[in-house]
């Protein structure tokens, strides 16, 4: 790492000099190295590209991320949930009826929504959040999608240019995902949750596919995807972990607090996955762990553990025990699978 630090420059010793004394003046402790290659960066764009159409897209993609982090920032510690659906349902459907009672259900347990910020089941969203409990993250269209009413607080409005941004934010900054049915957005925010959790380009969270007793929308969708990919073997049968399909909002609320009942997060440390638990768990339910997850080891076996030093020195979570293994960082299905069995031994 240092060796990477110290080579990352511009190369000419006045702009390295003066984007090291910027850095002085700006960077958070600890945070020096970073900002330091962010400048770097930005100097050598400008030496390198004329090209005003790659610069705006820069300039537009890093100014909606900080301000998006901003607002974020003083809510880190309050998990949330983004729900996402048709932007074309009405006011008397089903799903945006639906989507209005999970939003008031979930935060009426502590949690935050995060909604796309516009009409039908993100405005229901919006529309049943506790007051002060939810965002809305708009995206400006050729159209206008214009931000619902039920965004009372301005504050955390966020509209962005960019879908990419958006969906960034949508992920790093909530905990699970519940999606409505909709149309080609909602099913490219499914999918992209999925693909990251499969990929392991994203931590393990519930994702719940919820829609009224009279739809057949997501059944129809799982049928697909069993036919046409896991029977011709473009995704693993355990995908199917990766998800669930709620009928009722209490049974995805469930799903969701289940799935972080001992399940606290995860941690990849020097070739090491370790996955920290809320309590500590017995040697028999270790053993059965164990015996289940054996295939997606690549060695050793699974133990229970104090934090590892490198968490230690960033003084993370240090007072919830630790189960560590050599995960095999490709069977993200079947790592689900044993985040609800760690969370069924409670």
């Amino acid at each position: 790492m240092k060796k990477q630090e110290k080579g990352y420059r511009v190369g000419e010793k006045n702009i390295d000099d003066l984007i090291e004394k910027l850095t002085g003046l700006c960077a958070y402790p600890g945070t020096d190295y970073l900002l330091r290659e962010i400048f770097t960066t930005v100097v050598k764009l400008g030496q390198e590209s004329g090209d005003k159409g790659d610069l705006k897209l820069i300039n537009n993609a890093l100014k909606e991320l900080r301000y998006s982090f901003k607002i974020f920032s003083p809510y880190r510690n309050v998990k949330k949930v983004v729900i996402f659906g048709s932007a074309r349902s009405k006011k008397t459907s089903s799903e945006y009826k639906m989507a209005e009672e999970f939003a008031k259900k979930i935060t009426e347990k502590g949690y935050m929504v995060v909604t796309g910020g516009g009409p039908g089941v993100m405005e229901a969203g919006n529309k049943g959040a506790s007051r002060g409990a939810d965002f809305g993250l708009n995206i400006r269209l050729p159209f206008e999608q214009k931000t619902n009413p039920y965004l009372e607080e301005k504050e955390k409005v966020i509209n962005f240019k960019y879908f990419f941004t958006r969906k960034l934010i949508f992920i790093k900054e909530t905990d699970a995902t519940v999606l409505f049915p909709g149309g080609f957005g909602t099913n490219d925010e499914g999918f992209e949750a999925l693909t990251l959790i499969q990929t392991g380009k994203s931590k393990p969270r519930p994702i719940v596919l919820i829609e009224p007793k009279s739809s057949t929308y997501w059944a129809s969708w799982k049928r697909f995807i069993a036919r046409e990919l896991a029977d011709n073997g473009f995704i693993k049968k355990e995908d199917f972990y990766l998800f669930k399909i709620a009928k009722n909002a209490d049974d995805a609320i469930k799903y969701i607090e289940d799935f972080y009942k001992i399940y606290h997060s995860i941690r990849y440390v020097s070739g090491l996955t370790v996955i920290r638990i809320n309590r500590k768990i017995s040697d028999k339910a270790l053993d059965s762990l164990n015996r289940e997850f054996k295939d997606i080891l690549t060695g050793g076996k699974i133990i229970l553990s104090t934090p590892m030093d490198e968490e230690v020195q960033k003084g993370e979570y240090l007072n919830l025990p630790r189960l560590i293994m050599h995960f095999n960082l490709r069977d993200y299905g079947r790592l689900c699978k044993m985040i609800c069995a760690i969370n069924a031994l409670g």
